[in-house]
């Protein structure tokens, strides 16, 4: 992922980015013309393609209106994607799966490589408040929102079912993104209490999900299904996947730690090769692989003298594959979906938000926390994308009365939340200063003097 951006393209360049991205659409578009359908290899290699470059130069375009490099491969995968301009079907984007298998693992490894234990112990007071609250709170808050919007597709539920739906929902609305955060802080290079707290919070709340899930579950079960008792079982399967999830990933930390100490030669096959293998094992054993690769780097960074090699190895392996991964989920936004149930979705979306934001400040308070996270720690808890999909069609597939519509509202406000949260992320991370990479303005790009050469 691009670190700094261009900061020199005047409007020539600009303009140039511009006239680039009309000829790329305008192949592309003549391409799909020419063969309509198409569904070959050929196909698949040529969405890659397409996607990265129309990712890479929507992004520097984006970046003039101060929109994070993710909003632009994002915008890219949209417009292109098979609910637009199909341009790329939708074939093609699901043959590129593979692509966001490798860049979730390098994700998770580069989040956890980032978490250091002495940041970690400055602000564990604050992450932990916040944690609390934005969980037991943000369930609360927005089950009571679900359960007095009432969706359409809930329409008819007496008040017990619709409470265990709400609750269902309320575990959907606490998820958050840890690739939309991880892909602004690559960009920004941001650095401070914010950076830190932002993190160190989102990776958290991945493993409180995961608890929240099956607690959820087993609670919301007995009032959508008369005559179902409550049973502890799910938190027996819940505990053996967490455990296992932590206990492969120490030892392929350790592991990995030791392969860089001895040699760190071929180290990018090394992660494709995790990126691919291990994840398809992890998924055999029932094991959660964005934990147990989260796990491994934060293993590698704090118990070796290898966290900084290892963080630069994953930054060169990921920049190409960050931007196919983005560009391919905006391809996956179903649009026609999002125009459907828009009401609906904002209504929740705004509400989230308005949760999100007043817990935030109420934990930061509560915490006396620092300024910048008192002031900005919402920025990085507003984006969603596959994870809370993931939880989505989980809860589907377990309560299929009223699974697809669940599933296509919490697509929609995925779909809100993925194209706004990265913006207002990057926003405040630019407020609280704590961007190394900032943006200029075309104007100010004109009057900066030329960069002495080397």
């Amino acid at each position: 992922m691009s670190a700094g951006g261009k900061h020199g393209k005047t409007w020539l360049g600009r303009g140039i980015d511009t006239l680039s991205l009309g000829i790329l659409f305008a192949i592309m578009w003549g391409a799909t013309y020419v063969a309509p359908g198409y569904k070959g290899e050929a196909a698949v290699v040529a969405a890659l393609g397409f996607l990265l470059l129309a990712g890479t130069l929507l992004s520097e375009l984006v970046e003039v209106l101060g929109m994070p490099h993710l909003s632009g491969y994002l915008f890219a995968g949209i417009i292109a994607g098979p609910h637009v301009l199909h341009l790329v079907e939708h074939e093609s984007v699901k043959r590129l799966e593979p692509v966001n298998t490798l860049a979730i693992a390098l994700i998770a490894l580069a989040g956890g490589a980032e978490l250091r234990l002495d940041t970690l112990k400055r602000g564990l007071r604050g992450l932990l408040v916040a944690l609390g609250l934005q969980t037991f709170l943000g369930i609360g808050l927005m089950a009571l929102v679900f359960f007095v919007a009432r969706p359409a597709f809930v329409n008819g539920m007496t008040a017990l079912p619709l409470l265990g739906v709400a609750i269902l929902w309320g575990v959907v609305a606490i998820t958050r993104s840890p690739s939309a955060c991880l892909g602004v802080l690559s960009q920004t290079r941001a650095t401070g209490p914010l950076a830190r707290f932002s993190l160190g919070f989102v990776m958290a709340s991945d493993v409180v999900v995961v608890v929240m899930l099956a607690t959820a579950i087993t609670v919301a079960r007995p009032l959508l299904e008369p005559g179902s008792t409550f049973s502890l079982s799910a938190f027996s399967s819940l505990g053996h996947e967490i455990l296992g999830s932590v206990s492969l990933g120490t030892t392929l930390g350790l592991v990995l730690a030791a392969y860089l100490k001895v040699s760190g030669r071929q180290l990018l096959v090394v992660l494709i090769a995790l990126g691919f293998g291990a994840t398809e094992v992890l998924h055999y054993l029932n094991y959660e692989p964005l934990l147990t690769f989260m796990v491994a780097g934060f293993v590698v960074q704090n118990l070796s003298k290898q966290g900084d090699r290892f963080i630069h190895a994953i930054e060169e392996t990921g920049g190409v594959v960050y931007v196919v991964f983005f560009a391919s989920a905006g391809a996956h936004l179903n649009v026609p979906l999002l125009k459907d149930f828009w009401p609906t979705a904002l209504l929740l979306t705004g509400a989230r938000a308005a949760v999100t934001i007043g817990v935030a400040r109420l934990s930061a308070e509560l915490a006396n926390d620092e300024p910048s996270i008192k002031k900005y720690g919402w920025g990085p808890l507003i984006s969603q994308a596959g994870v809370a999909i993931g939880i989505a069609s989980v809860i589907a597939a377990k309560f299929p009365a009223f699974g697809a519509g669940f599933r296509d509202v919490a697509i929609a406000c995925v779909a809100l939340n993925e194209m706004v949260g990265p913006i207002l992320f990057k926003v405040a991370l630019d407020r609280a200063k704590e961007s190394k990479a900032p943006t200029p303005s075309l104007s100010d790009a004109e009057d900066a003097p030329p960069a002495a050469s080397t």
